[in-house]
């Protein structure tokens, strides 16, 4: 199989009434991780790569992108590479540099007229270079910046302003807030079905679903045959991980050698990837 792009699996993904999961990382055994659970699961993936991942490694893109790419040439599966939550222009303008295929622009906090013009500029450059573009309406909770939690009343995206929203900017994809919230480390999240069928009748573009980490598996199934194209996970590969760390660690305090507890906590991960995937395709 080989590197290909986040449009070619999401339209893909959409044709046949399903969604392509995409997997948030932060370490290479992250990557790899996805990369194993797809190719277990026998099923493209995207690997995303966020704004605060790229902090977290000192504000360098290419790093942790390039080692990505690296091993998405190897895999048996297709593989994508997303740039997720940007929040910034100026490191969106080093997407395509890094060899993303696209971006997700999130200007979701803002007051709607603030989120259109700042979304129309990423747009606008990211078309002229290549990349498609995903972004977002409504507040989905769990992030820092997001004013209410996922069920305060108002927050949930609006079908009508969703459609005038696409209209308006031109995105290629639209992450919407239906229940869903970010950083769940336990599947309780509730989502609202009828709205994602609204919002799938009303939008021409593409949805996705963002804190999936905190969906129950059903509602996941639902989702994905109800119209969102693109399903983000991250919390869920990091529960995994760490808490193979910790039972490695706990169970040897001697140990100090990291390829002792990396190599399970690599593997957990990948069971969770290849779980959901199976789910949601």
């Amino acid at each position: 199989m080989s590197v290909t792009s986040t449009a070619a699996l999401v339209s893909s993904a959409r044709s046949v009434g399903r969604a392509v999961g995409a997997f948030n990382v932060i370490t290479l055994e992250h990557v790899e991780a996805v990369i194993q659970g797809a190719e277990r699961a026998g099923l493209p993936v995207i690997i995303s790569i966020s704004e605060n991942a790229i902090k977290f490694h000192g504000g360098q893109v290419t790093p942790l992108a390039r080692a990505a790419r690296a091993a998405a040439e190897l895999a048996t599966v297709d593989v994508a590479l997303h740039l997720d939550h940007v929040t910034d222009l100026e490191l969106l303008y080093r997407a395509a540099d890094a060899e993303f295929s696209s971006a997700m622009f999130d200007a979701g906090a803002a007051a709607y007229a603030e989120n259109v013009a700042r979304t129309c500029a990423a747009v606008e450059w990211a078309h002229a270079n290549g990349l498609w573009l995903e972004a977002e309406l409504g507040y989905v909770g769990g992030k820092p910046d997001a004013p209410a939690s996922a069920h305060t009343k108002g927050v949930r995206t609006d079908p009508g302003e969703a459609q005038t929203f696409v209209a308006q900017t031109g995105v290629d994809a639209l992450a919407v807030a239906v229940g869903s919230s970010h950083a769940m480390t336990s599947q309780t999240a509730s989502l609202d079905r009828e709205l994602i069928s609204r919002l799938a009748e009303s939008v021409s573009v593409p949805l996705v679903l963002h804190g999936s980490s905190g969906v129950a598996f059903d509602d996941l199934s639902y989702a994905a045959s109800a119209g969102m194209s693109k399903i983000n996970v991250g919390t869920a590969l990091n529960v995994a991980y760490t808490g193979s760390v910790r039972q490695a660690l706990d169970a040897d305090r001697v140990l100090v050698d990291p390829r002792k507890y990396l190599t399970p906590a690599r593997a957990a991960t990948a069971d969770v990837v290849a779980a959901i995937l199976a789910v949601m395709s």
